[in-house]
């Protein structure tokens, strides 16, 4: 071998051995107390996001309500467009839902986790349908989409929690999280179901025992059911003793102990993630808790018997799963979690829907599909269900979807700032035109002042949905569709605002125009970098909330460069789609 060629080759395998060791830089994540930490022993804290309707379809993120169990979903697709079409269609979705795109995307955002909700009959064939009984078949299909996404995650240096969302036979009476099919024994009431789940853990440890960049096993989602009375505690939020739900997790733990002795094994309580009685202490050295958080508040106080399980055990704690909020909500528990050094894996990343990070687009002709599955509408065509269904399927690509930037801010920079940045970049020029939804971005407060910002209904009992026109931005501003491509700021209370930051090209004096819709009330006051400008405006009836008409106030003194223009209800009870800046001659 000649010296030169002697040369590449050593630089190559140097080359080799950094990438190698950069890929394992962090090397496997531990529970070490309270902490979850890498081989070096450091802190780290997840802040992840689930792939929730990936492998696992729930009706509500397809917008179906009715029979929203994934079989039940694939079977009435199937009775519009027929069993090879629904195959097609479904093989569509997993093959767009997520790539690597979308991780790459996660890693420029700021996360630095994922958890992959598993359903096992991408891994296994279900008990009833294996040729020889108390046998496993294993499925390549769950496990090659795995090897993919742990490729992308590991390419990104993004670790991957893995979740059982969807055991043999379903955990729970909340059917659609487990796509539970009722008419079957259900995990607790099959030995042969138990053991598969085994089974697929300890298979899924031994493949993955090496890799560095799986965090840990989430082996059983939200179990909810009631062991010792199940007629009046269906989903085990009583239950005091979990005796089958901790004797499988032991099961479980036990053969994954048997192949892998290096990842965390991630635990979840009954009744939905969040009820240990009877279920610990732990059984291993290597455990963290899972709770799941939604609709309460985000004080000190709600997070009591997280901190007391840590605090008592002398072990890691982790929220799985939370989120489907307000960006307040979001930007509050963010706070609250990471104060408290507890990691995070929000839900979902992407569905049909709007308090996400991603939004898929629906479509007219799948509309028609939801209405009849819904039973609000005919029977489709099979022509218009098929363009529907595959219109659906190309649109849960990144690149046809709808990047929720408010929801991705209130989560990586409003809990740390309070300061309010653009939502566009309104350069005023000699006439410019402003949507009034495009408000500054930041908390409420600094950006906007809205008085119902929050779903809190688990402390409340009251529903207090945030944005209640559940359209184009996740913030407490109400803001609704109007009948073409735009939206308007609607359900306007006394004492809400708006702030739009806004660049002035040139100083001058300008008009300016609102474009208000009122039934008879309203009062609007400008503020120009906190001072308020001219008169307050009283509104007249335009001829009702959806009939829009310019309101002027002439002869603002603007300077030029970067100014701060608010738009204040003193009285509510108008709506607004527009501002609009004309320099005056």
């Amino acid at each position: 071998m000649s010296l030169k060629l002697k040369k590449e080759t050593v630089c190559l395998f140097l080359l080799l051995l950094v990438c190698s060791v950069s890929g394992r830089a962090q090397g496997f994540l531990r529970a070490e107390g309270k902490k979850i930490v890498n081989e070096k022993g450091e802190n780290v804290l997840l802040r992840g996001i689930g792939l929730g309707g990936w492998m696992l379809q729930e009706g509500y993120m397809l917008r179906i309500n009715k029979e929203a169990q994934q079989h039940r979903i694939r079977e009435r697709f199937e009775t519009l467009i027929g069993a090879e079409q629904t195959r097609q269609f479904y093989e569509r979705w997993l093959s767009g839902h997520t790539r690597k795109v979308d991780i790459d995307s996660l890693k420029a955002w700021g996360f630095n986790s994922v958890r992959l909700p598993m359903h096992y009959n991408l891994y296994t064939l279900p008990v009833e349908k294996e040729p020889v009984a108390g046998q496993n078949t294993w499925l390549e299909k769950g496990f090659a989409m795995t090897d993919s996404l742990l490729s992308w995650c590991k390419a990104n240096q993004i670790y991957l929690i893995l979740d059982l969302h969807a055991a043999p036979g379903g955990q729970g009476n909340d059917l659609n999280i487990s796509d539970r099919d009722p008419s079957k024994p259900s995990l607790w009431e099959s030995k042969d179901n138990q053991q598969k789940t085994i089974a697929l853990w300890k298979k899924l440890a031994e493949r993955y025992a090496n890799e560095p960049w799986i965090a840990g096993y989430d082996i059983l989602n939200e179990p909810n059911w009631g062991f010792e009375d199940l007629a009046n505690d269906k989903n085990g939020l009583k239950e005091q003793k979990n005796v089958p739900l901790k004797e499988l997790m032991v099961a479980i733990t036990k053969a994954i102990r048997e192949v892998d002795q290096k990842h965390i094994v991630i635990i979840e309580g009954n009744g939905w993630g969040n009820n240990y009685n009877g279920i610990l202490p732990p059984w291993d050295n290597n455990m963290v808790l899972s709770f799941h958080k939604y609709w309460a508040y985000n004080d000190q106080a709600s997070a009591a018997h997280i901190l007391k399980a840590r605090d008592q055990y002398n072990i890691p704690v982790w929220i799985g799963e939370t989120g489907e909020n307000s960006n307040v909500w979001y930007t509050e528990a963010i706070r609250l979690f990471e104060k408290n050094n507890i990691g995070w894996a929000w839900w979902p990343l992407k569905k049909i829907g709007m308090n996400n990070p991603i939004q898929i687009r629906s479509n007219p002709d799948y509309d028609q599909v939801i209405s009849y599955l819904n039973g609000q509408g005919k029977r489709p065509e099979e022509s218009v269900a098929l363009k529907g269904l595959m219109k659906l399927a190309q649109d849960i690509r990144l690149e046809n979807a709808v990047v929720q930037r408010d929801v991705i801010d209130a989560m990586f920079r409003q809990p740390f700032s309070t300061q309010a940045i653009p939502f566009k970049a309104n350069k005023i020029t000699a006439n410019t035109l402003l949507n009034a939804v495009d408000y500054d971005l930041g908390i409420n407060g600094a950006a906007y002042f809205d008085k119902d910002t929050a779903d809190y209904h688990v402390s409340t009992g009251k529903n207090t949905p945030g944005n209640r026109g559940h359209a184009y931005r996740n913030d407490g501003v109400d803001i609704s569709k109007d009948s073409g491509p735009g939206y308007y700021v609607s359900s306007i209370e006394d004492g809400e605002w708006l702030q739009y930051t806004i660049d002035v090209a040139k100083k001058g004096l300008y008009n300016l125009k609102l474009n208000i819709a009122s039934a008879g009330s309203g009062k609007v006051t400008l503020l120009l970098n906190g001072k308020p400008v001219g008169k307050s405006l009283q509104l007249q009836n335009t001829g009702g909330l959806e009939v829009f008409a310019p309101v002027e106030l002439k002869g603002i003194n603007l300077p030029a460069g970067r100014q701060r223009l608010r738009v204040l209800a003193d009285q509510g009870g108008f709506n607004f789609s527009s501002l609009q800046l004309q320099r005056e001659n």
